[in-house]
């Protein structure tokens, strides 16, 4: 598949282990794509729910999604500083359709104040058995929870405020055109 250009507009997925449509983000805008990274931004994005609920995102959330790690970064630029949201979840795909991959219901958050909370650890703990997580899964995973708190302690990627000032100023370019 050829790979969508900056100022393109694409649908994000997320599923569960089983194959389920978890969630889905309407109309993000690409910033960036590599051979193993997307960099997008949702502002005021439209969200579905797996039950039909549908919110918009309140304010604008640089996205990071790479092929390589299991996890995927939202920094949400709000009044009082960047916090973010990062997702355990499968490396990525991306088909015709939208970008795709798989939530495994570990979360970090990451407040604007710097205090990390690993979120869902029952979700994760329940799902992990109703849907036969396989050993080699929990392992990567957690190895990969390590990876993002490094990342996060070290300022890293999506973590330096630099990168979210330049990605944000890029998406605020394309945007005016």
């Amino acid at each position: 598949m050829k790979l969508p250009k900056e100022g393109d507009f694409i649908t994000i997925q997320s599923y569960k282990h089983d194959g389920r449509l978890h969630r889905t983000w309407r109309d993000t805008m690409v910033l960036k794509t590599t051979e193993n990274a997307v960099i997008g931004v949702n502002d005021h994005t439209l969200v579905t729910e797996a039950d039909g609920r549908r919110w918009v995102t309140r304010e604008p959330a640089i996205v990071y999604f790479h092929k390589k790690y299991w996890f995927n970064i939202i920094a949400m630029i709000r009044d009082n500083g960047i916090s973010y949201y990062c997702n355990l979840a499968s490396p990525y795909v991306l088909d015709q359709e939208a970008l795709k991959y798989i939530d495994y219901d570990l979360d970090v958050k990451v407040f604007a104040d710097g205090e990390k909370k690993l979120l869902d650890v029952d979700e994760y703990e329940i799902h992990k058995k109703e849907m036969h997580y396989s050993p080699d899964i929990d392992y990567i995973l957690k190895e990969h929870v390590k990876i993002l708190v490094d990342w996060i302690n070290n300022g890293k990627g999506p973590f330096s405020q630099s990168y979210v000032n330049i990605w944000y100023k890029r998406y605020l370019e394309l945007r005016s055109r």
